[in-house]
């Protein structure tokens, strides 16, 4: 029950009691909210500006954690596209240069992407600019790596070949030195040792005992095992491909027939005495694109510096064959 208030009136000497206007307690009422509204706007205001709530106290910890996630992954973006130039450089310089391969143009390598505009929905955004550049790079980069992919894989397959082209080229010595009597006859014109005339020897005379083991000088495959080329009796020629192609005369037996794959050092037949020949001994010719060429050139896989200087030394006397 609400109190009941009075005031003393002077003139009648007597208490009466205080009536309260409708009017006026709605003014106060009004009043009173309406400062009170303004009140709280002043502080939301004031508050707003100068105090950070909790949700925007982890928004901002939120902001400054993704702004360092930025910097370290730019500094990562840095180091791989270093990283990257350096292995370009050396593509460029040794690996495509040493398999005789044509070098990436930096053009090729860098070339943005063209047509339509690939960024469109990274608009609108406060910061649009700098992740639509940041995508960018990182597109760049991509490229880049998937240029620079496709070149190891060129290189490998150029390396694969070039192995198999040094496994091919006949490059060893068909009679080793231990069983070697001599070196008779080297490439060059010579006396003919049945007709006593100068002319010209294709290939290389070794001269060893009956039944000496002759190995192939490279990789490839038998292309003939018989003795129906005049003057060679049995003999052998191997197709190394590449255009190489080594011939083996005079044999005694052969140790492998047509079509056979043989490895470089396989043992393929023996030294014999057959065919248009004085004694026995191995005579050995290599063909390039099908003109013979001189064998003391390819003897780099298993000669010594001093070995190749006595050979390239009786090679070069022009003295008599011995077929």
């Amino acid at each position: 029950m609400s109190k009941v208030k009075y005031y003393y009136d002077s003139e009648t000497l007597s208490y009466k009691k205080i009536e309260r206007k409708k009017r006026r307690t709605f003014k106060f009422v009004t009043l009173f909210l309406v400062a009170a509204a303004l009140f709280g706007f002043l502080f939301v205001f004031i508050g707003g500006h100068y105090f950070e709530s909790p949700k925007e106290k982890a928004l901002k910890r939120e902001l400054t954690n993704l702004e360092l996630q930025f910097d370290l992954l730019n500094k990562k973006m840095e180091e791989a596209e270093t990283v990257l130039a350096n292995i370009e450089d050396r593509d460029n310089a040794i690996y495509r240069l040493y398999f005789e391969a044509n070098p990436i143009p930096e053009e090729q390598r860098k070339a943005g992407f063209g047509g339509v505009n690939r960024y469109k929905k990274l608009d609108g955004y406060d910061n649009s600019e700098l992740i639509i550049s940041s995508t960018k790079r990182i597109d760049k980069l991509l490229k880049r790596i998937v240029v620079q992919s496709k070149s190891l894989d060129e290189i490998a397959v150029l390396a694969e070949e070039k192995e198999k082209l040094l496994r091919a080229i006949p490059a060893i010595q068909p009679v080793s030195n231990e069983d070697l009597t001599r070196m008779a006859s080297g490439y060059g014109m010579r006396s003919d040792p049945f007709t006593k005339l100068r002319k010209m020897h294709w290939g290389m005379d070794f001269t060893s005992p009956r039944g000496t083991p002759v190995y192939a000088s490279g990789d490839g495959i038998v292309e003939r095992a018989d003795s129906n080329s005049a003057g060679y009796g049995n003999h052998i020629r191997i197709d190394h491909g590449y255009g190489y192609v080594s011939l083996y005369a005079h044999l005694f037996k052969y140790n492998v027939q047509k079509n056979q794959r043989v490895k470089r050092g396989d043992l393929i037949g023996f030294v014999g005495s057959t065919g248009r020949s004085e004694a026995p001994h191995l005579h050995y010719e290599i063909f390039k694109d099908g003109e013979r060429i001189n064998p003391i050139n390819f003897y780099y896989g298993s000669l010594t510096p001093e070995e190749f200087n006595k050979l390239l030394e009786r090679a070069s006397l022009e003295n008599q064959s011995l077929d």
